[in-house]
């Protein structure tokens, strides 16, 4: 059993949901998303609550089951109020600028980094921070993840890209050797 699966999904005012054969679709204030959701769930309306129901009790239809209710959920919360990624970059002589759909990058690399935003997907420095937004969850953390995997952040000095609030354990280094 699920718990996940369980629970129901609130529908908040101002989202729109449209169940049709294996598919849903969700829109908001936002944008509007899509999903085809497996065959072994379905999925029922009563007012504003929407229930992912399953028949089968095999592992694999367990996960699949809160999968899909998790996915929906998320769909519903990004096209009410969106997710967003922040992401800061330290290190002397690093740069970041935005310039329409393009981010401009210097890593300490010995020639520019230009990485394109994906559709859909909005990218804006404010005070230093990179904040990656947009209305699907999978999409804006995939992106901010290979923006991170330019310049993962080392444990020696720090410098590289990190999340807002993510700590970063140092290491010693080496020490001096005595005799």
């Amino acid at each position: 059993m699920s718990r996940i699966g369980k629970k129901s999904i609130r529908i908040p005012d101002g989202v729109e949901v449209k169940i049709s054969e294996g598919e849903i679709g969700v829109k908001g204030s936002k944008g509007s998303l899509s999903f085809a959701f497996p065959k072994e769930v379905s999925l029922e309306m009563d007012g504003n609550e929407l229930s992912v129901k399953t028949d089968a009790r095999t592992k694999k239809v367990s996960a699949l089951w809160g999968l899909t209710r998790a996915i929906i959920n998320n769909m519903i919360v990004g096209v009410k109020d969106g997710y967003q990624k922040k992401l800061e970059l330290q290190g002397v002589g690093y740069r970041m600028s935005v310039a329409g759909k393009k981010i401009n990058l210097a890593l300490g690399f010995s020639h520019p980094v230009n990485v394109d935003v994906p559709e859909g997907l909005e990218a804006k420095i404010e005070e230093g921070v990179l904040v990656i937004s947009g209305i699907d969850k999978q999409a804006v953390g995939q992106f901010a993840a290979e923006i991170r995997g330019l310049k993962p952040v080392e444990p020696y000095k720090g410098k590289g890209f990190r999340y807002v609030g993510e700590i970063v354990r140092r290491k010693a280094g080496k020490k001096a050797a005595s005799k």
